[in-house]
C-alpha cells in the first residue's frame, strides 16, 4: 500500500451540462464545427495527416519547437535507432527523469509536438523530460511502438552511458501515449522483474482497445475524436485478428498490482471518459495511489489549447509530480 489517501472521486455534477464552463462549450463548438467540414479524415493517408498536423493544418495549435532541445539514439529490439528528444530544465538543478510518450492515436504526433507542455514540466518540476519518437501505425503496427517504449525505458534503467538522474523517475503520455505509457509499465513488471517508476502522469488515455461504452456509444460528433475515429486508428495500429483484451493491448484487463501512484486526468465530453474512470478504479482496487482529475466539458485532451482548465490541469500535473518528488526524497532521507 501507498501513503495515499482514498482517492477523491467525481461527483455526478462535475457530468452534467450546466457545469461546462463558456470557454469550454466555445472552444468545443469551434472544434466541432472545424472537424465537420472536412469531408471523410479517415480517408487521408496517414503520411499526408501527419505533414499537414505537422505544418499546423490540424485542429491542434502548433507548438513552437524548443532551441535547447537534444535528441539521443537508443537501439530498438530489433536493431534500430529509437530518438529521444530530451528537455533538460535551465532555470533549476535536475531532480529526477520523466520518461514521455505522445499520443496521436498511435498513427500521429511526434515528441516535439510536446515541448512547450514538457518545458513547463521541467521547469516547474526540476524533472528532465525524455520523449519517446516511437514508431508509428500503420507502417509498423503493433507491437512496434509498445517495443520502442519498451527498450527506450530499459535504455534509461540500465544504461550506463547517459547522464540522466534515476533518483526519481516518472513516466506519462496523452491519449495513445497514455495506453502506451501503462503497457510500458506492465512490461517492465512482468518481463523484467522491475517497478522502478515513482509516479505516472496518464491523461485521457485509451486502456481498451476494444472500446469501453463511452466509445462505443459516443457516435459521429468529431469532437476531437468520434467512435469510428477510434475504431479506425485502433484497426491502423493492430490489424486484423488480434486478442483485444489481452493485456499487452489494452491494459485495463491486466494485474494491476505494484504500479506507482498514479495522476489521471480526463475531460467528461472526452469519449475516452469511461478509459480513465474504469482504470483509476482498478488502479486504486489493486493498491496503488490515485488522484483523478476530471474537468466539465473537457474534451479530448483539452490541455493543448490555451484554456482555464488547461492551465489548472497543468498546474495540477506539475502540483503532483512535485508531491511525488518530495514524497520520494522525504522517506529516501529519513533515519
Amino acid at each position: 500500500m501507498t501513503e495515499f489517501a482514498d482517492p477523491k472521486w467525481p461527483e455526478a455534477a462535475v457530468f452534467a451540462d450546466e457545469s461546462i464552463p463558456e470557454e469550454a462549450r466555445a472552444l468545443n463548438a469551434r472544434i466541432v464545427a472545424a472537424l465537420s467540414a472536412v469531408p471523410d479524415r479517415r480517408a487521408t493517408p496517414p503520411a499526408v495527416a501527419r505533414a499537414r498536423r505537422a505544418a499546423g493544418q490540424g485542429i491542434f495549435p502548433l507548438c513552437t519547437p524548443d532551441p535547447h532541445a537534444e535528441t539521443l539514439l537508443v537501439a530498438g529490439i530489433g536493431g534500430h535507432d529509437i530518438p529521444l528528444r530530451v528537455l533538460r530544465p535551465r532555470s533549476r538543478p535536475a531532480r529526477g527523469t520523466y520518461l514521455h510518450i505522445h499520443g496521436g492515436g498511435w498513427v500521429m504526433g511526434s515528441p516535439c509536438e510536446n515541448d512547450e507542455r514538457l518545458r513547463r514540466i521541467a521547469e516547474n518540476t526540476g524533472l528532465i523530460t525524455v520523449s519517446v519518437d516511437y514508431r508509428l501505425a500503420p507502417e509498423h503496427s503493433y507491437p512496434d511502438a509498445p517495443d520502442d517504449c519498451e527498450a527506450a525505458a530499459l535504455w534509461l534503467l540500465t544504461d550506463k552511458s547517459h547522464d540522466l538522474p534515476l533518483g526519481f523517475l516518472a513516466i506519462g503520455g496523452e491519449s495513445a501515449g497514455g495506453h502506451l505509457a501503462a503497457v510500458t509499465l506492465l512490461r517492465l513488471r512482468d518481463r523484467h522483474g522491475l517497478w522502478p517508476f515513482h509516479a505516472a502522469n496518464l491523461v485521457a488515455g485509451c486502456y481498451d482497445l476494444d472500446g469501453t461504452p463511452s466509445v462505443r456509444n459516443w457516435g459521429e460528433e468529431p469532437l476531437v475524436l468520434a467512435t469510428a475515429d477510434v475504431v479506425h486508428s485502433t484497426g491502423l495500429f493492430l490489424g486484423d485478428g488480434r486478442d483485444r483484451r489481452d493485456p499487452d493491448i489494452s491494459p485495463l484487463y491486466a494485474r494491476l498490482d505494484r504500479m506507482p501512484p498514479a495522476l489521471f486526468t480526463c475531460g467528461t465530453k472526452d469519449l475516452l471518459i469511461d478509459d480513465t474512470m474504469m482504470m483509476a478504479q482498478r488502479w486504486h482496487a489493486t493498491g496503488n495511489g490515485v488522484e483523478v482529475a476530471i474537468y466539465p466539458g473537457g474534451c479530448h485532451v483539452f490541455q493543448c489549447w490555451p484554456t482555464a482548465q488547461a492551465e489548472d490541469s497543468l498546474a495540477r500535473m506539475d502540483t503532483f509530480l512535485n508531491s511525488r518528488i518530495d514524497a520520494v526524497t522525504t522517506r529516501r532521507e529519513a533515519p
